[in-house]
Formats: structure tokens, C-alpha cells, sequence
């Protein structure tokens, strides 16, 4: 009954969202460009402590090999203070952790954020005793994701 429930709140959560969003994913427009945004979330991610793993240019890896794709960068990141807990109740969570944020310019030249919901990652690896740490990792990257996005 509770993955039922989480579902419908997850479904409700992502109001903004271009065509061909999955679901799972907040997603949130930017008021920068694709490398700024990044940088921006980069700085707001360290500032806060968090382990910043890698920053992958996916349309510098196109490009390398002769396909055309708009500015699209991923940073892999997260806080092992939290995520660690996670592994705890699933291993599995592993697959989804770190955290990840996608930037992408979409075809209208709109730049968007997207990350993985916390509440997402716990529906889908059944993990129900971290109420607590979830609700701080949602929180968390609400804020610190509308700092790197907004003017």
C-alpha cells in the first residue's frame, strides 16, 4: 500500500516537464545555459560539503564521434553521510546512487535540470525505514538545484 501511495505522490510532483520526461524524475527549467547551470550546481554542491564524483560533457562525447547533440552535461554527486543509510536497507540503491544531475538544452534552446527522486529510489528498491533520510535528500536537492536554476 505504500509504494502505491508513494507512486501517486511522485506522479503529482513533476509539473514542469518537457515532452519525452520519464517518470521519477523532478525536473526543473533554468535561467542559464547548460555549462552554467552545472557550474553553478557544482559550486552550491561543494559549498554544502557534498562529494562532487564526475562531470560528464555527453555532447562533447557525441560530438568525438560524429553525432550532433545539444549541450547536455551529467554530474554524478552526493553525500555518503546519507546515501550510505540507503545501502543499508537495499544494496540494490547502489544503482541509483550517487545522485546524478542531468542538464540539457531541449529543442526549443530551453535548458532543464533533471534528478532522480529520492522518494522514486525508495519506491523502486523498497526501502521503508529511512522516511527520515529521504525527506532530507528531497529536501536537499530542491534547494540546492533551484539555487543553481534560478536568476
Amino acid at each position: 500500500m505504500r509504494s502505491l501511495a508513494l507512486a501517486v505522490l511522485i506522479a503529482g510532483l513533476v509539473v514542469i516537464s518537457p515532452a519525452g520526461y520519464a517518470s521519477g524524475l523532478v525536473l526543473t527549467r533554468s535561467s542559464h545555459s547548460v555549462g552554467e547551470t552545472l557550474d553553478r550546481l557544482e559550486t552550491v554542491l561543494r559549498n554544502k560539503g557534498l562529494r562532487i564524483f564526475a562531470r560528464i560533457d555527453h555532447g562533447a562525447g557525441a560530438k568525438d564521434v560524429g553525432v550532433d547533440l545539444r549541450p547536455t552535461q551529467l554530474l554524478l554527486f552526493g553525500n555518503p553521510k546519507l546515501g550510505s543509510q540507503l545501502f543499508t536497507s537495499n544494496q540494490l540503491a547502489g544503482i541509483d546512487l550517487p545522485m546524478k544531475a542531468l542538464v540539457w538544452e531541449d529543442a526549443q534552446g530551453q535548458v532543464w535540470l533533471a534528478y532522480n527522486d529520492p522518494d522514486y529510489i525508495a519506491a523502486r528498491h523498497d526501502i521503508e525505514d529511512r522516511p527520515g533520510v529521504i525527506s532530507k535528500m528531497s529536501g536537499a536537492l530542491k534547494k540546492l538545484t533551484g539555487k543553481a536554476t534560478q536568476p
